[in-house]
């Protein structure tokens, strides 16, 4: 029976690394242990694997094949198989059209809004393409903004599901629409009195009531630890909290207080304005005509760079987009998250990968469900090691002690500069996985998870692993 040399050589490494381990590859690296053992974190709430990226048999290879929760590390599977399906020149647009009759500047009729699931639509790139659109003579739109967000498919999101903060930015969900990642930004310059507090552009409909004292004196830290945001019923952001006395340097402050459909139009209408714009309709949800011609359109940046935000900065609205593309490209008219889900498993599968216990989910790993084995994420960063797509997922990861979520990790240490690896955290949960270049200069394939309640202490312990084995 003859075998693709593809496939036979994905077998060749899955054989590899599910082959039975040694005694001595179970045996975890001392600064590893001593680091759980202070946590007091069990082995067996741990999983490891560390394997040079040829394909030779692990070094340490302790529970791999049990599923765990990664946490963000989850991130990493939405990325492969989006480079896999999707390939690194892939962009979303986002269109603007029309079948009206434009005169002496007013279109006599609707504007369709066709959103493509763009996961960069800011509020930037949505004032130039509305900018496009006043050069094509547009200043009055006499009919309806129809916006069309059938482009997915998406079960209802209930923000607040996951820890009942439902104005925290990690927790919006995935649109077709979505600008600025469901978020707004709020600007917070410290008075004597309380704060100043300016949003640009403030979505309109959204009133900000800024309650929010100066307290006595203590350290600043994080000044948004003190304060406390609320949206009641009629639109009103209500801000309050005290903050404290040696806070004096202005701060950003991000908050998802609206729907997506809420806070387009809001942008939508507070740039049209600004643009010198009128509207005479409504907004509203709607299908695209096919007739329907082209005023404007953004193209959003291609997949590598998308990725390497979401996985630089841990984006969870962001990784929610990507796999909800990957279902509705592959499966138009069904649950694009549940199609994502399988659109991953088969790119998975088809590269040799064990799926065995994975669970995807969301795709962002903001989830209590979501299960991989350190197995499957070593075969998975194998095949990507080489992969036609091998510089962008890289490029796609936090450097230690460098960028990202990974900027203040391990500063002055051999693994500096020479770890990159997405890392999760979650209540009970710790985990990373990536590669690191060792003084060897061999380069190995490095997962560590922890599930166990004393997790939020293992971080010396993801750092003990990444020194052990940049010091190879």
């Amino acid at each position: 029976m003859l075998h693709h040399p593809r496939r036979l050589f994905a077998t060749l490494c899955c054989t590899t690394l599910l082959a039975p381990s040694s005694a001595r590859a179970d045996d975890l690296p001392a600064p590893l242990e001593a680091s759980l053992n202070r946590a007091g974190i069990p082995r067996a709430a741990v999983a490891v694997l560390i394997q040079d990226v040829d394909g030779s048999p692990p070094v340490v290879a302790h529970r791999t094949q049990e599923p765990m929760n990664p946490a963000s590390v989850m991130k990493l599977v939405t990325s492969f198989a989006a480079l896999d399906r999707l390939g690194p020149a892939f962009t979303w647009k986002t269109r603007v059209g029309t079948r009206a009759e434009l005169r002496r500047q007013t279109l006599h009729g609707d504007l369709f809004v066709t959103g493509g699931g763009d996961p960069r639509l800011s509020r930037e790139r949505l004032w130039l393409l509305l900018r496009e659109l006043r050069a094509q003579g547009v200043r009055r739109i006499d009919g309806d903004v129809v916006t069309d967000r059938n482009f997915f498919r998406l079960p209802p999101h209930d923000p607040g599901a996951f820890d009942q903060r439902p104005l925290r930015p990690y927790n919006a969900g995935a649109d077709a629409l979505g600008v600025d990642y469901g978020a707004i930004r709020l600007r917070l310059t410290p008075t004597v009195g309380g704060t100043q507090v300016v949003s640009d552009p403030l979505p309109a409909g959204l009133i900000v009531d800024n309650r929010i004292r100066r307290g006595a004196n203590g350290p600043c830290g994080d000044p948004t630890a003190s304060l406390s945001a609320t949206r009641t019923a009629n639109g009103v952001l209500s801000l309050d909290g005290t903050l404290p006395a040696s806070c004096t340097e202005a701060f950003d402050w991000n908050l998802s207080p609206l729907p997506p459909d809420q806070l387009f139009e809001g942008l939508f209408r507070t740039l049209w304005k600004e643009l010198g714009g009128e509207i005479g309709g409504r907004f509203r949800d709607g299908q695209t005509p096919a007739d329907a011609r082209l005023l404007a359109e953004s193209v959003s940046p291609s997949l590598p760079e998308v990725l390497r935000d979401m996985n630089k900065w841990s984006n969870n609205v962001i990784a929610r987009e990507v796999l909800a593309t990957l279902g509705a490209l592959a499966e138009p008219g069904e649950d694009s998250v549940a199609a994502g889900g399988r659109v991953v498993l088969q790119s998975l599968a088809d590269n040799g990968i064990a799926t065995r216990g994975l669970v995807v989910d969301n795709g962002a790993g903001l989830s209590r469900g979501a299960r991989i084995s350190a197995a499957t994420l070593g075969q998975l960063l194998q095949s990507a090691w080489r992969s036609r797509t091998m510089p962008e997922l890289l490029a796609s990861l936090p450097v230690a002690g460098v960028d990202g979520t990974a900027r203040k990790r391990l500063p002055g240490s051999p693994a500096a500069g020479s770890a990159h690896v997405k890392t999760g955290t979650l209540d009970g949960v710790r985990s990373l996985a990536g590669y690191v270049l060792a003084r060897s200069g061999h380069r190995y394939a490095v997962v560590l998870m922890v599930n166990h309640p004393n997790a939020g202490a293992a971080r010396d312990a993801q750092d003990a692993l990444l020194e052990w084995v940049a010091g190879r």
